[in-house]
C-alpha cells in the first residue's frame, strides 16, 4: 500500500481510499477488500485528529498588539500630564516671584519682553562738553576763524573734541583727513594730520590722542551739524566752548 501525504489532509476527514494490492512471494490469507478500505480510512482519521489536537490554540497575535497599543497610549498620556504639571509649576513660581521678589532677574527679563525699553533720546550737540584738540602741555597757538574753524601749526598729539567713532580716514597731499562721528548728526573733520592711530569704526575719546602732527603743516578742526558748518563756538584758552 502506498504512503499518504497527511499534511494535505489536515482537518479533512477521509471517507474513502483506493487500495492497490501488490503481489507477494508468500501467500497470505487474503483479507476482504471492503474491510481493508475501512481500516485504512480509520487509521488516517486517527492520525489527522492527533495532529489537530497538537496545534497551538493560544490567543492570536492581534490581541497582544492591541494591549501594546493601549500601553503606548497610557505612556503618552503620562508624558502629557507631566508637561502640564511642569508648566503649572513654572507659572506658580513666576507668580510667587512677582509678589515676593519684584526686582529679580526673571521678572526683569519678562518685563523687558512685555515692555521693551524706550529708545534713549540722542542729546543735541550743544549739550556735549567739548575738550581741547591739543594736549595740556602743548605750546601750540590754537586760533578760531570767523566761521568757527579751529587751527594750529605745531608738532604734537592731536585729540578729538569729544568722544566719538572714526567714520573715515583719507589721505590727501601727503597728510590725512579724519572724520569723527560724535552723534548721528554731529561730527568733526580734522585735516593736516601726519599720522593717525585709529581706523574707521574705532572708538575715540576726548582725553586720548588719536593722531599726530609733525608741525610741517596746519591742522584744522571743523564741527558740523549734518552738512552745516557750526559757527556757534568760541575759545577758552585752547578749549572750544559753545556760545550762550
Amino acid at each position: 500500500m502506498q504512503d499518504l501525504d497527511y499534511a494535505e489532509m489536515l482537518e479533512i476527514p477521509a471517507s474513502t481510499v483506493t487500495v492497490t494490492k501488490k503481489k507477494s512471494f508468500f501467500r497470505r490469507k487474503e483479507q476482504p477488500r471492503d474491510d481493508l478500505k475501512e481500516r485504512v480510512v480509520d487509521s488516517v482519521n486517527e492520525r489527522v485528529g492527533a495532529y489537530v489536537e497538537g496545534e497551538d490554540l493560544s490567543d492570536p497575535p492581534a490581541k497582544k498588539s492591541a494591549k501594546s497599543l493601549k500601553f503606548g497610549k497610557d505612556k503618552e498620556s503620562a508624558v502629557l500630564f507631566g508637561e502640564i504639571a511642569a508648566v503649572c509649576l513654572i507659572a506658580m513660581a513666576i507668580f510667587l516671584t512677582n509678589i515676593f521678589m519684584p526686582n529679580s532677574a526673571i521678572n526683569t527679563f519678562i518685563s523687558s519682553l512685555v515692555n521693551p525699553a524706550e529708545e534713549v533720546a540722542e542729546p543735541s550737540y550743544s549739550e556735549l562738553t567739548l575738550s581741547s584738540v591739543v594736549g595740556s602741555g602743548s605750546q601750540a597757538d590754537v586760533v578760531m576763524s570767523d566761521e568757527g574753524i579751529l587751527s594750529f601749526t605745531a608738532s604734537g598729539a592731536v585729540y578729538p573734541v569729544c568722544n566719538g567713532e572714526v567714520a573715515s580716514v583719507t589721505a590727501q597731499d601727503g597728510a590725512y583727513i579724519v572724520k569723527i562721528a560724535h552723534t548721528s548728526s554731529f561730527s568733526s573733520v580734522i585735516t593736516g594730520l601726519t599720522n593717525v592711530y585709529y581706523g574707521a569704526g574705532d572708538k575715540v575719546y576726548g582725553n586720548l590722542p588719536f593722531a599726530y602732527s609733525d608741525g610741517a603743516g596746519e591742522v584744522t578742526v571743523a564741527l558740523y551739524d549734518g552738512d552745516t558748518l557750526i559757527d556757534g563756538i568760541s575759545l577758552s584758552g585752547t578749549v572750544p566752548v559753545w556760545k550762550s
